[in-house]
């Protein structure tokens, strides 16, 4: 007897044990409603999260769980114990995923990291995101889509948000990042939210050093105020649907209301998702007279107020020569 109990609590005690303990490969899993242990158990165990059904009922009787597990998605993972796994049902908790939207992301990227962390369907978040009812609900100032709207930041998704969740989620937290002072400063300058959401869209896009931003806004004001197209190779990149890490004189004519150089004025709409940064740099540009900057390999800019000047630096850093800063 002695014996016996010895296998069967070294057999119970391994069945508890994580599946793959360095297996942290996480996969949701629906409990639906009315759901019982043998049933739950069995899906586990298909899903490569169980070492034994029996073990899992077993455990459940004697922690009282068989009545107490809730419905629900849920993400869990090959490394998870019975134990962890079935206090995680009870609590009808689901983890959460840490997912991070960059600075400048579009729609599209936006939408293929959340399908990526399987938040989402790629397709069903961009037509949510073009969604009118939802647009006016969660974002008033967004015209045709929620494109520079969903603020870029980390977020912890439950599994079940979907597309309609991230979207509020990230769309609240662009509300909270542009705070009141923000939007009379926007007024003040004689700009609406969404023309400083696109400007600011476009120093994302320029802008690779955090001291430049402003400058780079001011670069565009500028332009702005003397009638000149922005000429902003980001409005390009947007425009091709695609990044290019250099970009040929043929590009700069695509035919898209994008293109700035083809265009005077703000573009339709903004190329991403600003960040911060480049919101307080489009409310707060430099009070300088610069008209045309020019990028180094290392992504910093040369800045210019006349065209000869901005020749010259164009020159010097096709010849590999340095170029003040």
């Amino acid at each position: 007897m002695a014996f016996f109990l010895f296998v069967f609590g070294a057999w119970f005690g391994l069945s508890l044990a994580p599946v793959h303990p360095g297996k942290a490969t996480k996969q949701r899993v629906e409990i639906a409603y009315g759901t019982n242990t043998a049933r739950i158990a069995r899906l586990l165990r298909r899903r490569g999260l169980l070492r034994s059904e029996l073990a899992f009922r077993l455990w459940a009787r004697l922690t009282g769980s068989e009545r107490a597990v809730k419905a629900g998605v849920y993400v869990l993972a090959p490394d998870m114990s019975v134990p962890r796994i079935l206090a995680l049902l009870r609590r009808g908790m689901e983890e959460t995923m840490r997912v991070t939207v960059p600075e400048g992301a579009t729609l599209h990227q936006i939408a293929a990291i959340l399908a990526a962390h399987g938040i989402a369907e790629t397709d069903v978040f961009l037509t949510q995101a073009r969604d009118p009812a939802l647009m006016a609900e969660v974002a008033p100032e967004a015209r045709g889509s929620l494109e520079g709207f969903l603020f870029p930041d980390t977020y912890y998704f439950s599994p079940a948000a979907g597309a309609e969740g991230a979207i509020r989620m990230m769309a609240t937290r662009f509300q909270e990042i542009f705070t009141p002072s923000m939007r009379a400063r926007a007024q003040a300058l004689g700009h609406s939210v969404r023309e400083i959401v696109i400007l600011a869209s476009l120093v994302e896009g320029e802008a690779k050093r955090a001291e430049e931003r402003p400058l780079i806004a001011a670069v565009f004001y500028t332009r702005l105020r003397r009638g000149m197209p922005l000429q902003s190779c980001a409005t390009v990149q947007y425009a091709l649907g695609k990044h290019k890490e250099r970009l040929l004189y043929r590009d700069l004519q695509v035919a898209s209301p994008y293109n700035t150089y083809l265009h005077p004025g703000l573009p339709p709409g903004p190329i991403g998702a600003p960040g911060l940064a480049s919101l307080q740099a489009a409310l707060y540009p430099a009070e300088v007279d610069y008209l045309y900057f020019v990028a180094r390999p290392d992504g910093s800019h040369v800045f210019s107020s006349t065209y000869a000047e901005h020749l010259r630096a164009q020159k010097a850093i096709s010849r590999g020569q340095a170029v003040g800063r």
